[in-house]
């Protein structure tokens, strides 16, 4: 095996890249969607658009990121790993609305 084969992510295995995508798009989705609340959040505090500009620009892009780099493993790595951003959302909108009378 050479040097390209093993830092080339569409030949490791897929027992291997499935469960790293969907346990890094877990992690990308908590941190997304956790950024997107405190956006949220400054926007009605009224905190100056820097802050949220900022903010914003950096959660999709490291979303983004977390995707390309997902997308070099291949399709099914991608699918994983947007189903784990799609899980954190699910888990952290269940939390959000068990606190909510």
């Amino acid at each position: 095996m050479d040097e390209r084969a093993m830092i080339d992510l569409s030949t490791w295995p897929l027992t291997a890249t499935l469960p790293i995508c969907f346990l890094g798009g877990m992690i990308l989705g908590y941190g997304y969607f956790r950024a997107l609340q405190e956006t949220t959040n400054l926007l009605v505090s009224q905190r100056p658009l820097p802050w949220i500009l900022g903010l914003t620009l950096m959660r999709m892009g490291l979303l983004g990121a977390g995707f390309y780099l997902a997308a070099q493993a291949g399709a099914y790595a991608l699918l994983a790993a947007l189903a784990g951003v799609l899980l954190s959302k699910a888990l952290l909108l269940r939390r959000i609305n068990r606190k909510q009378p």
